[in-house]
């Protein structure tokens, strides 16, 4: 698999763009930087958008991806996969005709350029050569990471998450994890509240799993805290951790 970082920011600032992961030039894992990244053609490529939640910096990007597609001659369809929940939420506050066009009807009923495609949590798809599972974990809205499997190599990308237990056992021999580690450890508390991990949840969440993965992709960091969260996960002494940034490319 290849991966291309489009944004991995824990909050919007100058340099500093939302979560948004480009798999194998036709997949995204959320969609929060997409438009603003990827140009026509790479956009006319897409076919499949995996969200892993429906706040504003993981799906920013759909409405206007949308609404490019829909001036591409020959667009084939886009599908938005995720938990019901989540996609409902997609459909009843962002593309319902109020706050954005619904896609899923437009240009027309019969071809639309979206289409929603729930998935059963901890059941396997197969999607463009690959296989991918949506896994629930624990956030301050319906949630799930995701599991994805090619050619014998496992990614999982958490999403939002605090403390979760379930995605860490999806399989005995992982690649690669994108995490999150929104705040450092004296927010701890905060992380806590609002459905996120600290570098001291990160080990704790780590050795839930039978073996550490080959990479630690860090993403989601507050840019506030940049260079104290580094710092405390550098002092976790994990092999293979790589802070995420966009524009970077990585096989996995």
């Amino acid at each position: 698999m290849k991966l291309r970082v489009l944004g991995c920011s824990g909050a919007e600032m100058p340099g500093h763009n939302p979560p948004g992961f480009l798999v194998d030039e036709t997949i995204l894992l959320d969609a929060g930087t997409v438009t603003s990244v990827l140009n026509d053609d790479e956009q006319g490529r897409l076919r499949h958008i995996f969200v892993t939640h429906a706040h504003l910096d993981h799906v920013r990007s759909i409405p206007s991806l949308a609404d490019n597609l829909i001036l591409a001659r020959g667009q084939d369809l886009v599908k938005v996969h995720g938990l019901e929940t989540v996609l409902r939420i997609i459909q009843d506050h962002v593309l319902n005709d109020s706050v954005w066009p619904d896609f899923t009807e437009l240009p027309s009923v019969d071809t639309p350029v979206l289409a929603y495609d729930p998935m059963a949590p901890g059941i396997w798809k197969d999607v463009n050569g690959l296989r991918a599972m949506a896994v629930p974990v624990h956030h301050s809205v319906p949630a799930s990471g995701f599991a994805l499997e090619k050619d014998g190599s496992v990614l999982i990308y958490t999403g939002d998450t605090g403390p979760t237990d379930a995605i860490w056992g999806v399989s005995e021999r992982v690649n690669a994890v994108i995490v999150e580690v929104s705040f450092p450890n004296e927010m701890t508390d905060v992380a806590l509240k609002t459905g996120h991990l600290s570098p001291e949840l990160l080990k704790k969440e780590l050795e839930k799993m039978k073996a550490l993965p080959g990479r630690v992709l860090i993403t989601h960091l507050k840019p506030q805290y940049l260079a104290d969260i580094q710092e405390q996960i550098d002092g976790l002494d994990l092999p293979s951790v790589h802070y995420l940034e966009g524009g970077d490319v990585l096989d996995v």
